[in-house]
């Protein structure tokens, strides 16, 4: 415990035109993947628009390690096809965590991350607070695929008797 900085609550909420991978549609799940952690979503069958809206926590020791995002076509009697990736890069809403604030109206946005070359943002995120906790929702555009993106949001778990963040 004592290595541990705290959780991180991902909610996977939503794939928006994903590609095709069977015959006319696919049955896709996300994987997310960080160290040594391993979680994913519940399969969603022949729907390439699928909300999922599941809350998957990882236990944070490295704010460096990236968060790995796959998108998978579940498929019953072949390997699962990959379906595009994306990786998450918490350091900008860290810092927004490390700032210490308190008390803001709910909604009031704390920062702003734009996509770039460097990231797999589809479009401007936000760190927003929000009835005291700070989340940052995030589109993801899926790599290595034709199409395909992700809606995510991320919120901070802290936990007595971890280290934390500060």
């Amino acid at each position: 415990m004592e290595n541990l900085l705290g959780l991180l609550r991902l909610r996977v909420r939503r794939g928006i035109n994903l590609a095709v991978r069977d015959a006319r549609s696919s049955d896709p799940y996300v994987a997310v993947t960080m160290g040594e952690q391993k979680l994913k979503t519940r399969v969603v069958k022949d729907n390439c628009n699928p909300e999922w809206n599941e809350e998957l926590t990882l236990s944070i020791a490295d704010t460096d390690v990236p968060i790995n995002l796959v998108v998978y076509d579940s498929d019953t009697f072949t390997l699962d096809d990959k379906m595009g990736d994306a990786e998450i890069d918490i350091k900008p809403y860290v810092e927004c965590l490390k700032m210490g604030l308190e008390n803001l109206p709910t909604g009031t946005v704390i920062s702003r991350v734009q996509p770039s070359r460097t990231n797999c943002l589809a479009d401007e995120s936000c760190c927003v607070w929000d009835n005291g906790k700070i989340r940052q929702d995030m589109l993801l555009r899926l790599r290595n695929v034709e199409c395909g993106e992700v809606e995510v949001q991320i919120e901070w778990i802290n936990i007595p008797g971890c280290r934390g963040l500060f």
